[in-house]
């Protein structure tokens, strides 16, 4: 069995002999050269990997990148050329819109862009914590009324003598954009004067057919100067539906009609600024706001944004 080695050395001082000390601090600064060694070793190693080999993915990622280099600046160009075109439409637009409507062309979500929080950074933490509380509160007593209504609405629908308005679209397919004038005080174009607006414009291209919003029966089709062609319809419940500036009439008195039946077609008989559709709703004679009623046939964004035209609109077309 082999002893350890033991390294002695001798004093010539102190005529002593004793081991020889371990020098730490040396053998330190070998191990941290070594790892530095070994780490720029690793680092060069890793460099002239990448610099001489490409996995297929980076080959695949500098093709793309050259391929873009050379369509961005066709890119940036036809995005310069869109940019110019859509900004001179809406400038068309609210020409267009400022003559007819004395309004501004609505954007693409008017309840959309109202900027509520726009400058919050600068609303003092105790202002919108104070504010937060009562607009919960607020939301809280709207949310129990709102429960009340459903059940109440709930509770009549169960009911088999409960009578449904006309909540029909007259014209399938329509968009927010095309809701002018609702019901109320409306500038008219032609007396340029505010008059009592009884109905809402639904703002399409001639020959558009314009279908029942319920069943009923047709009670009068005429003809004025004022109101062109014209359709009266009576709906069950005292709910009685009106069409006018029509250009075709397919219905006459006393003819039954289903829910989305046509029965004429959008044009701008009498006096009419352009083609449109004035529909009226009432119910016992009282006019009511035909827009709404098209909450069951459009999604509530939909009908938020018809609203909203129908009231901010101020010139009607008739």
């Amino acid at each position: 069995m082999s002893k350890r080695r033991r390294i002695f050395v001798f004093d010539a001082e102190s005529f002593h002999i004793g081991k020889v000390p371990r020098e730490v601090g040396k053998a330190l600064l070998m191990l941290v050269l070594y790892m530095l060694l070994t780490f720029t070793l690793a680092v060069l190693t890793y460099l002239a990997f990448t610099l001489v080999f490409r996995t297929d993915t980076e080959r695949r990622l500098r093709r793309e990148i050259r391929l873009y280099e050379r369509l961005y600046p066709d890119l940036e160009a036809r995005e310069q050329l869109l940019g110019d075109a859509i900004a001179d439409l809406q400038h068309k637009d609210n020409e267009i819109y400022d003559v007819v409507f004395h309004t501004s062309a609505p954007t693409l979500d008017p309840m959309g862009d109202l900027g509520a929080l726009s400058m919050a950074d600068s609303i003092p933490d105790s202002r919108l914590v104070s504010y937060t509380r009562g607009k919960a509160d607020s939301l809280l007593r709207r949310s129990d009324a709102v429960e009340a209504a459903f059940r109440q609405i709930f509770t009549a629908l169960s009911d088999s003598a409960t009578v449904l308005p006309p909540m029909t679209l007259p014209i399938e397919d329509i968009t927010y954009p095309q809701i002018g004038a609702g019901s109320g005080r409306k500038l008219n174009p032609f007396y340029k004067a505010y008059v009592l607006h009884d109905g809402l414009d639904i703002i399409v291209t001639r020959g558009t057919p314009v279908c029942a919003p319920a069943d009923g029966v047709v009670t009068g089709t005429s003809v004025s100067r004022s109101a062109g062609n014209t359709i009266r319809i009576q709906h069950a419940g005292g709910y009685e539906t009106v069409y006018y500036h029509l250009e075709t009439v397919t219905v006459h008195p006393g003819m039954r009609v289903r829910t989305g039946q046509r029965i004429g077609t959008v044009g701008m008989s009498g006096q009419a600024l352009a083609p449109h559709l004035h529909y009226e709703v009432r119910k016992d004679g009282a006019v009511r706001n035909p827009v709404n009623y098209f909450f069951a046939s459009v999604s509530p964004q939909e009908y938020v944004n018809m609203l909203y035209m129908s009231v901010n609109t101020l010139q009607s077309m008739d």
